[in-house]
């Protein structure tokens, strides 16, 4: 008989994946965040899944940007923005501040002290 095996992942995860888990014959043990939780792990969720675009290989980045996609669109809601107010903020800062369409890297600001 096998020896049980714990991993221990401490993250959130999308709503399936308890199920898919159970359907490999294994367990996963959740518990539903408190509302004052969920900000602070969808924000590192988002880190997470930036990391893995950083590591995608190119046929990987669709993928990864749904995860991503996905993070913000929930980010979003719990906040309480439509997608339309975040969009027009975009619009407005792109037109205050540009985009990045232009590939500018700042390398070094010098000032005269």
């Amino acid at each position: 008989m096998g020896q049980e095996q714990a991993i221990v992942y401490g993250k959130l995860v999308r709503d399936r994946i308890p199920e898919i888990i159970e359907a490999d014959g294994r367990t996963a043990k959740v518990r539903v965040l408190d509302e004052s939780e969920l900000v602070p792990a969808l924000t590192a969720k988002l880190a997470e899944e930036i990391e893995e675009l950083r590591q995608a290989s190119p046929g990987d980045h669709l993928r990864e940007l749904a995860d991503i996609y996905e993070v913000l669109a929930t980010l979003t809601e719990i906040l309480g923005f439509s997608e339309e107010q975040v969009q027009e903020a975009a619009r407005h800062k792109r037109a205050e501040r540009g985009g990045f369409s232009r590939r500018l890297w700042l390398h070094e600001v010098i000032t005269d002290d």
